[in-house]
């Protein structure tokens, strides 16, 4: 007989077994799904022979013989490094991530799905020239092929115990739909909070919190706008109000388009620069370009570092692309050099739908009465039956929301016009000097966006890239009817009519989500909610300061982390703390010592920078209290550039325009000094030891690491405690920065330099996963083009 210790030391030895075969399983179909960089294989449909070379950091040069050879390659490599993540973005935009995610998503499939936008890319597509088309069907089936040749599935599937779905070329204009949900889906809520502020707060209150313009602008045309008077006592007078009807902060904005998906910071936090110095200003003659694309940052990279080369066309271009599309975004092509900023513009309206007659689903359409389509959309959700949802759309866009009178409003979106999108970027990569550069980008179909130009010659342009609505007989920044004869949306500004300033005069161009023109540009362009006009101030002056300017001189403006625009404020602080007594002498030391940087060792930055956040977000509770008492859901933050007007309060201190519960202007920078305090030392013994750092702590996260923090340390990117912060060229935050660096002098690619956060690969068992990141977070320098070839991955028909 046997005996019991035995048995289960037996039967232990099995689970230990079996549990060792399991991971081994695991670890196998892991290294099966890694991508292939080396040896020969078949790749349907090519027409020649296609070369991938990657250097030690991953980044690949494809050659081929003809363009169309070349994006199919670039599929293939895309499915090989990218596919999970371009799978998650087409369903993002299509609201279709519940299929593979669950019912956590059901929400944002909902929101998403009322823009329809699978439908409107097999409209754009079906309409699309036959070229792009063909290029767009060759990326698609060379994705395709590459997910077949993968000796697993991607591992994120593994995980979600799911299978991937084939690549359709349609979802590569989902790609770029989900970009145009990135760069412009708060502007949703925007007019919708404006709609309400104008209804509760009398006409020049509202002007002064929604209109005021950035003092610090630093238009590329010269251009100022004066901003409106302070309301007088006449106007309104906040001492005569309920005082209870400033309690509470007024909540935090939320983007009702957020990719929930996507570790984003919050709504109002902007990044971008770019800049370009003409070859009057440069050592070599050659103009030099910078640009640095703020998004979210996650694992892996909203980009995908290579070089394409195509004997068709001449093409030689390297740059970053958007895995799920076969363009490079932005880059150079030893002619031109090209990078973009978002706009902020106004590029979305909401059209108040008029009843017509006791129908509800009845509406006054442009030629009458008109009904409201129903669509019948089936969401698809993992582990759950399918949810039934009906969208009505308009003839103007999507019924989506209510005014601040709870009448149905319609949206009007560039997005949502088929006319908007196209391929026409893709044309950059052959573009020769500035001139051909400028008319590729003025009819580009993509989010608009501030392009910076410069080409081999010397020559520099800024034009507003992507389409823009010409409107006509309303106010775009509220609500309206469009029933009036000529009233809306009368088609696009002609390209030759887009925004642009060539050959500007001090040979430097520059824009970073501020206002760029005013006058008839500005009027075009409109105000989608544009940037603090800190930071590009702060480029324009480091610029205005180059001579014989080489790429490592833009390396020093990437970087520059110089608080210019908080400085005004820290005396402000210091005086308000003096006043504080004993209780806030800690805090003064701080301030009165800080660096006068957003470095990460100084909390005297943190103190002055939180300061002037409690300041902001106290005045502008204060002047809309009475939208918040009248809309409890109302909840926007300020924009950045509101911190201007909350400087007008303090230094003029209207009477009228203070809180009543607080007796002085004095008493209220009092309460603002101890938010801040409050909000700087939480979690920490003393105030000096909560840096900026310990508040400015980089977590770049996989999605996946989200749901399973087991994960974390194997998915994500290592904490950093970082230098940057909104108001300066060196944009951080947690969650936010530069999802790209680069300084670059076309025809001399060699010079410049490229920085990319996380790496090449999606792959964590891959050497390129992490390659190039920590350059990043220091901000070393590493070449602008691929480095030697170290495999070689030949593509055969």
């Amino acid at each position: 007989m046997r005996r019991p210790g035995r048995l289960l030391l037996r039967a232990l030895l099995w689970v230990a077994l079996f549990a060792a075969l399991a991971l081994l399983a695991a670890w196998l179909a892991l290294r099966a799904s890694l991508p292939t960089v080396e040896g020969e294989r078949q790749l349907a449909g090519l027409a020649g022979r296609v070369l991938v070379e990657r250097d030690a950091a991953g980044v690949p040069v494809i050659r081929g013989a003809s363009r169309a050879d070349v994006a199919r390659a670039t599929g293939f490599v895309h499915a090989q490094d990218r596919y999970f993540q371009m799978d998650l973005t087409r369903r993002a935009a299509a609201g279709e991530l519940a299929a593979l995610l669950g019912p956590a998503l059901l929400d944002t499939d909902r929101r998403l799905r009322a823009h329809r936008f699978r439908a409107r890319a097999r409209e754009v597509l079906g309409a699309a020239p036959v070229a792009d088309r063909k290029l767009l069907e060759a990326y698609a089936e060379g994705v395709n092929a590459g997910l077949a040749a993968l000796g697993a599935r991607p591992f994120e599937y593994l995980v979600l115990r799911s299978s991937p779905q084939a690549w359709r070329a349609e979802d590569s204009l989902l790609v770029v739909y989900a970009m145009w949900i990135d760069l412009q889906g708060s502007a949703l809520r925007t007019e919708l909070q404006q709609d309400r502020l104008h209804a509760a707060l009398p006409q020049a209150l509202y002007r002064l919190v929604a209109q005021s313009p950035s003092t610090w602008d630093a238009a590329l045309d010269g251009s100022e706008l004066a901003p409106p008077p302070l309301p007088s006592p006449d106007d309104v007078d906040l001492r005569r109000l309920d005082p209870a009807l400033f309690d509470g902060d007024g909540g935090a904005g939320t983007n009702p388009l957020r990719l929930t998906w996507m570790p984003e910071a919050d709504d109002s936090l902007v990044g971008s620069n770019n800049w370009a110095l003409a070859g009057s200003r440069t050592a070599s003659g050659h103009a030099l370009v910078a640009n640095d694309m703020h998004l979210g940052l996650r694992v892996p990279n909203t980009w995908y570092r290579l070089r394409l080369v195509a004997e068709e066309g001449d093409v030689d271009v390297t740059g970053v692309t958007l895995p799920g599309t076969p363009i490079v975004v932005a880059g150079s092509n030893g002619h031109v050099a090209w990078g973009f900023t978002n706009s902020y513009g106004d590029y979305l309206d909401l059209v108040r739908l008029e009843p017509a007659g006791g129908d509800a689903a009845l509406y006054q359409g442009p030629a009458g009465p008109t009904r409201i389509e129903r669509h019948a959309e089936t969401l698809e959700v993992a582990g759950a039956p399918a949810v039934e949802l009906v969208v009505e759309e308009s003839a103007w866009g999507p019924v989506v929301e209510r005014d601040a009178q709870g009448r149905r409003l319609a949206v009007a979106w560039t997005a949502h016009r088929p006319a908007a999108v196209n391929l026409r970027l893709a044309a950059m990569e052959r573009a020769r000097d500035i001139d051909e550069a400028v008319a590729i980008a003025a009819a580009a179909g993509i989010p608009a966006q501030n392009a910076l130009i410069g080409d081999a010659s010397g020559r520099i342009a800024w034009v507003l890239a992507g389409q823009i609505p010409a409107r006509s007989g309303f106010d775009p920044s509220l609500p309206s009817a469009w029933t009036a004869p000529g009233a809306g949306w009368t088609g696009w500004v002609t390209d030759e009519a887009h925004p642009r300033i060539v050959d500007p005069a001090a040979g430097m161009g520059w824009s970073a989500n501020a206002r760029v023109a005013g006058g008839t540009m500005l009027e075009l362009i409109g105000d989608g909610g544009y940037a603090h006009g800190a930071r590009g101030r702060q480029i324009r002056d480091a610029l205005a300061g180059m001579d014989d300017a080489a790429p490592r001189d833009f390396l020093q403006v990437h970087l520059d982390d110089r608080a210019l625009y908080l400085a005004s404020w820290q005396p402000l602080v210091v005086a308000t703390l003096e006043r504080g007594g004993p209780s806030q002498a800690e805090a003064l030391g701080l301030v009165r010592s800080w660096s006068g940087r957003a470095a990460p060792d100084d909390a005297g930055y943190r103190l002055v920078r939180e300061f002037e956040r409690a300041v902001t977000d106290r005045a502008f509770a204060m002047l809309t209290a009475e939208a918040r008492h009248r809309w409890r859901d109302f909840a926007w933050r300020p924009p950045a550039r509101f911190t201007d007007v909350a400087w007008r309060l303090v230094q003029e201190r209207p009477a009228h325009l203070l809180d009543p519960r607080f007796a002085s202007w004095d008493d209220w920078l009092g309460a603002a000094a101890a938010d801040a305090i409050a909000v700087s030392g939480r979690g920490c013994a003393r105030l000096a030891d909560c840096t900026w750092g310990k508040a400015n702590t980089m977590r770049i996260r996989h999605p996946l690491s989200q749901a399973l923090p087991w994960l974390s340390g194997w998915l994500d990117m290592p904490p950093a405690e970082m230098p940057g912060d909104w108001s300066m060229p060196r944009v951080q935050s947690p969650v936010f920065g530069a999802s790209e660096r680069f300084a670059v002098e076309p025809g001399l690619e060699e010079d410049g330099y490229f920085h990319m956060p996380g790496g090449q690969s999606g792959h964590p068992l891959s050497p390129y996963y992490r390659a190039g990141h920590d350059a990043w977070v220091r901000g070393e320098p590493t070449p602008f083009l691929p480095g030697p070839t170290e495999h070689l991955l030949t593509l055969h028909p």
